[in-house]
């Protein structure tokens, strides 16, 4: 067969071709990026489903608008002001099939064959095979502990004009930085200074385990004059309801709302109809604020079990930023006392050990740091977390 030429400039994520290797009994892993299935309000997304089948059938259950159901979209509205966002307004959004395809639709929209795109180093892998699908010449911002390097990512922008910026801003996947909030303030500057669309991709922004991290770029854009006119901000129920309800959404100026509506409308028709007035019963009844409590002690929990087995067991052969939120650490071996500095090399020693985790440099656009590897926390409880990060001791 001959398949089209996009497909040349994307390959079979790393992260999947690893989870080939996950089969064996006994396995801690620490490789996944997703939400523990304990966590799920299973009892209140029931009671969800069943109110949108008996108070609006028609609706729930019949083909639905392209730009999303309406009580949803309602709710979404409402609940980004609980975040900051106090001026969203229902048509300020579409619904879309997670905030994959979110992405996908600025993608489509967006990225002509050649353009530039620019993306934090490390970015979400999928963020990278995605744009590049369509084209896309990425270059990578450098980060910190506090996010993106905006001295750095201002000089790029200049320098390369970019069709937008992508940025996970809060508690990022792989890196879980947090991006301060002075940086948040330069980001909206410099996308007004250099008319440059900034794009927000916030699927974790409440999990925070203390202290609420910064107002979302969206939240802060009345601030900035002019940048809310260059602001896309996606968002998904994913990582703190359920990834099996399949809902995102995006808030974007009224012309690339157009515009990605008319690609959703290509590819899906609408985003499940029966989903989305669940997830509007269930925003409705007023459940999300204890599953959030909920779900950010028992992450919090992990994370600091994580944290402290990883210094007693690896000691100063690895480094880390101890994550405030999110579902990852993001670390780096260094090499100390003759232990290995290939992350690459580690996990296939960490598999015989039955533990496993994800080499960093496939989240790398450019320039990989094949010291660097990502753990998540969210799907072991504390023993198996401190049992798994034994078995990395051993490995390495």
């Amino acid at each position: 067969m001959h398949f089209a030429d996009r497909l040349n400039n994307v390959e079979t994520s790393a992260i999947r071709e690893l989870f080939k290797l996950l089969g064996k009994p006994g396995i801690v892993s620490f490789a996944g990026g997703f939400p523990d299935p304990a966590m799920f309000d299973v009892a209140g997304i029931q009671e969800a489903s069943n109110k949108a089948l008996t108070e609006e059938p028609g609706g729930a259950l019949q083909y639905g608008a392209t730009e999303g159901y309406g009580p949803l979209r309602e709710q979404l509205s409402a609940f980004m002001a609980t975040k900051g966002a106090k001026d969203v307004a229902p048509d300020n959004l579409i619904v879309t099939t997670g905030s994959q395809q979110a992405l996908d639709l600025l993608g489509k929209t967006m990225i002509s064959p050649g353009d530039k795109v620019i993306v934090e180093g490390p970015t979400f892998l999928a963020t990278i095979q995605c744009f590049r699908l369509y084209g896309a010449e990425l270059i990578s911002a450098p980060i910190d502990a506090n996010g993106v390097r905006t001295d750095e990512l201002e000089k790029l922008i200049a320098q390369h004009k970019p069709k937008f910026v992508y940025l996970i801003p809060t508690f990022g996947n792989p890196s879980g930085a947090l991006l301060s909030l002075e940086r948040r303030k330069q980001v909206l500057e410099m996308a007004v200074r250099h008319q440059t669309l900034i794009v927000e991709d916030d699927p974790y922004g409440d999990l925070y385990f203390g202290e609420a991290p910064p107002p979302s770029l969206l939240a802060l854009s009345p601030t900035v004059p002019g940048s809310r006119e260059l602001l896309a901000h996606c968002g998904s129920l994913s990582k703190v309801l359920s990834p099996g309800l399949r809902v995102g959404w995006m808030i974007a100026p009224a012309e690339l709302l157009a515009k990605a509506t008319m690609c959703k409308q290509f590819s899906d028709a609408h985003t499940s109809t029966f989903a989305q007035a669940t997830a509007a019963q269930y925003l409705k009844a007023g459940r999300m604020p204890d599953t959030l409590k909920h779900v950010r002690k028992v992450y919090g929990e992990r994370a600091t079990a994580m944290g402290k087995a990883l210094k007693r067991e690896l000691g100063d052969a690895i480094e880390f930023t101890q994550p405030q939120g999110g579902l990852f650490f993001w670390a780096r071996l260094t090499g100390a006392n003759g232990k290995t500095k290939d992350a690459g090399e580690f996990a296939k020693k960490a598999i015989e050990q039955l533990v496993a985790f994800v080499p960093g440099a496939p989240f790398y656009a450019a320039n990989p740091d094949l010291a660097t590897l990502r753990l998540s926390f969210a799907t072991a409880d504390v023993a198996k977390i401190e049992e798994g990060v034994g078995r990395l001791g051993k490995a390495l």
